[in-house]
């Protein structure tokens, strides 16, 4: 399987992908439902463990484990699988 990095990193070098229209939806504590999204002309870098966007005019690092779903164009092209709780 694919890692959400190596999507990423495929969507913003590969020719065949305007970065632009990729989304990236991640874990942000504090924001309604706990959720972000950022489009990927918001991501500045990507690094190794973490990529750095511009959000609400500042800069922020999210790691690539709070990284929930990616889309292009509005098609999910990867998504974390959750884990069921215990009943």
């Amino acid at each position: 399987m694919r890692t959400s990095h190596a999507l990423i990193l495929r969507l913003r070098h590969d020719p065949r992908f305007d970065f632009a229209r990729a989304a990236v939806q991640y874990v942000d504590r504090g924001a309604p439902g706990d959720r972000s999204e950022v489009l990927g002309d918001k991501i500045v870098r990507l690094d190794s463990g973490w990529m750095e966007i511009i959000s609400e005019g500042k800069t922020k690092f999210i790691p690539y484990h709070r990284i929930r779903r990616i889309t292009y164009d509005g098609t999910v092209m990867w998504q974390k699988s959750e884990k069921k709780k215990d009943e």
